[in-house]
């Protein structure tokens, strides 16, 4: 038997409140004076005003660091876990028994979309159909704004909804791509699945969440990416993003039409993701295994004939789908939210975007060509 874990698995901090210096939903930037070992310091530190309540200047704050100090994670934050000297009043008592990023000394209780104390539970008791909705997914949380890009260039006023799964953070308010998109009105909504947490509805799986996508946010799309932040250890099967074929097989499951965007680049230095990455690779071809619409972006040049060889496996099981990329970069560079995927902008990495933006498109266009097909059948 191994010797149970004696010393500590978090680094700890002791600190005050200097100054607020920005928010968004959910979320309040802080600059911090820590003291340690090296002196006294500032650090930029983050609090999740629901969590922890909202700290002022002068407040002592209980920060965690590890990922700061290790030069891990999105964003380069330490912490906040507790405003110790200004603990918030108790929540009034509410519905909701759904236990998020359970077990931890942070541990959200919410109401679930379908839960029995929901008002949506009768709509969702028995749901298990999304009458052909496309399902978008995608490996990181960069591709969102630019699936939103691409599904506007074909129907700009199609009903979007996004499902963030617990790959990344788990806090949906850690996201600002995801407060901006809300705030320029590109989402009807979002759902939090799993240990994720802080969306507009809460859900336990992909599954429940899909749903609630489609019959309570009435949702015509929906977009399935892991929140903030990837997980990955260079290995074949160890990354989040592996996630994304579970979303193809659920998708496909409850009768919606999965649409798997491509990771895709230009410029990442590491040969693995050079062209399409082996993360997409892997999460479509061995892990999906029901059938998606695999979009493949019109890209030229020696890229796109490398994009095109690479994919070539994948059209054994799926629908190989290549979708044109003209007024895609036009689209994208409207989008009311930075593009920045693994510290590239659109200028660096442009088919990175380009590639979730193709997927966007095709699946509003699945969405014009259902309607034709309504309108010939009345």
């Amino acid at each position: 038997m191994p010797e149970p874990l004696s010393s500590p698995l978090v680094r700890w901090r002791d600190g005050r409140v200097l100054s607020v210096d920005r928010r968004w939903a959910g979320a309040v930037e802080l600059t911090v004076e820590v003291v340690d070992d090296d002196g006294a310091h500032r650090v930029r530190a983050l609090a999740h005003p629901p969590l922890v309540g909202d700290p002022v200047v002068g407040d002592r704050v209980l920060l965690t660091v590890g990922a700061l100090a290790r030069g891990l994670g999105t964003g380069g934050y330490a912490l906040a876990a507790a405003l110790p000297d200004r603990l918030p009043a108790d929540v009034p008592p509410a519905p909701g028994h759904l236990v998020k990023a359970r077990y931890t000394p942070l541990q959200p209780i919410v109401l679930g979309v379908d839960e029995q104390e929901s008002p949506n539970h009768d709509v969702l008791r028995d749901a298990d159909d999304l009458a052909g909705m496309p399902v978008v997914t995608a490996d990181l949380h960069s591709s969102l704004p630019a699936v939103l890009a691409g599904v506007r260039t074909t129907a700009p006023a199609a009903r979007v909804a996004y499902v963030m799964t617990d790959g990344g953070a788990l806090p949906a308010w850690f996201s600002r791509t995801l407060a901006g998109l809300r705030e320029a009105q590109w989402l009807v909504g979002s759902v939090t699945v799993g240990q994720a947490f802080g969306g507009d509805l809460e859900a336990v799986t992909v599954h429940t969440g899909l749903l609630g996508a489609r019959l309570v946010l009435h949702a015509d799309v929906a977009v399935v990416v892991q929140g903030p932040g990837n997980l990955g250890t260079g290995t074949r099967w160890g990354f989040s993003g592996v996630a994304c074929g579970e979303v193809v097989n659920a998708a496909a499951t409850l009768g919606g039409r999965p649409v798997a965007a491509l990771r895709i680049s230009q410029a990442d230095p590491r040969e693995r993701h050079r062209g399409v990455s082996h993360h997409s690779l892997t999460a479509y071809g061995r892990v999906a295994l029901a059938a998606a619409d695999v979009v493949v972006p019109a890209l030229v040049g020696e890229l796109g004939d490398l994009v095109r060889r690479q994919v070539a496996v994948l059209g054994e099981r799926h629908r190989l789908v290549t979708v044109p990329v003209d007024g895609l970069l036009e689209a994208l560079r409207h989008s009311p939210v930075p593009l920045s995927t693994m510290g590239r902008g659109l200028d660096q990495d442009a088919a990175a975007f380009v590639a979730a933006a193709a997927a966007g498109r095709h699946a509003a266009e699945l969405l014009t060509d259902a309607i034709r097909a309504t309108a010939r059948r009345m």
